[in-house]
């Protein structure tokens, strides 16, 4: 536990939330600031900063339990998608450096908006980054 980590007393208990998942890793809390109502954060009990700091057994638990909540919002909400989301690091926009997954309840015509500009490589470039990124794998 970090000290002065929101979701850290969050998972203490120090903050409250209105929790929907819990087990001996992970708890799920409705987002205070959702961005479609049913919103949901999964916290690691355990401090990681980021998902490099996980190691695969935390990893592969996240994901399943991003599935059971994907799962409950789509049969309890009736919503129409979920979006799973996970940043690391500030230039991808993580803003609390303790790893969780958004689980966002999605409908046609909402008002969320997870975009990015399409970007095209050149000629060779996809191979060549290709080669680069399969050497650490």
């Amino acid at each position: 536990m970090i000290s002065n980590c929101v979701f850290c007393k969050i998972i203490n208990g120090d903050i409250p939330s209105t929790v929907i998942y819990e087990d001996d890793y992970f708890k799920g809390i409705l987002d205070i600031s959702p961005a479609n109502k049913g919103h949901v954060v999964i916290l690691t009990k355990k401090h990681f900063a980021d998902f490099f700091e996980m190691d695969e057994e935390f990893a592969t638990k996240a994901l399943l339990v991003a599935q059971k909540v994907a799962k409950a919002l789509k049969m309890g909400l009736n919503c129409d998608g979920v979006n799973i989301l996970q940043n690391n690091g500030e230039a991808a926009g993580q803003t609390v450096f303790h790893y969780h997954i958004h689980v966002i309840p999605r409908y046609k015509d909402d008002k969320v908006n997870i975009t990015w500009s399409s970007g095209k490589y050149d000629e060779g470039e996809a191979a060549e980054l290709a080669v680069l990124i399969k050497k650490y794998i």
